[in-house]
């Protein structure tokens, strides 16, 4: 019962961190080639705008996905699992590590864009601010690959 139980629980956490990666690798795949080729006026309006919606929306599969993590692995700890519990584990370090690069680098940048686009004030450092954004998406999308991989992982090893 705790296995088949784990199982639903890891693949609920798949889809949610499924959101925050695929927005991740959007990010680094398309939009930022497409802001390199834009005024930073442009660049800060619709990337602030985007934070705007995004910091509101995204939470619940960010929160979600971190959570029902949390939960595979006290399930599979619980069940005995320990393979499953060690990929559990290893995807709650990525997500958590995850959560750092956002919360200290990415987070402050988006209020920032976010009140330029609402205001109308560019700041004289915006393309610095996205060039910052912009550098730590290899590490969000590796992070969140990472956690998606440990959580396919401890599906099969539950």
């Amino acid at each position: 019962m705790l296995t088949v139980t784990g199982q639903i629980v890891a693949a609920v956490a798949v889809l949610a961190n499924a959101v925050v990666y695929g927005t991740d690798v959007c990010g680094a795949v398309i939009t930022r080639s497409v802001y390199r080729k834009l005024d930073d006026a442009t660049v800060t309006i619709s990337a602030g705008w985007g934070h705007y919606y995004g910091d509101r929306r995204m939470p619940v599969f960010g929160a979600g996905g971190v959570v029902t993590a949390v939960l595979t692995l006290l399930i599979a700890l619980v069940a005995g699992q320990i393979g499953a519990a060690v990929a559990a584990g290893i995807t709650v370090a990525a997500l958590l590590t995850w959560l750092a690069f956002y919360v200290r680098i990415a987070k402050p940048i988006n209020t920032q864009q976010t009140a330029a686009a609402q205001s109308g004030i560019i700041p004289a450092n915006a393309r610095a601010l996205q060039d910052k954004w912009d550098s730590i998406l290899k590490y969000r999308v590796t992070l969140q690959f990472i956690a998606i991989a440990g959580l396919c992982a401890a599906l099969i090893l539950f």
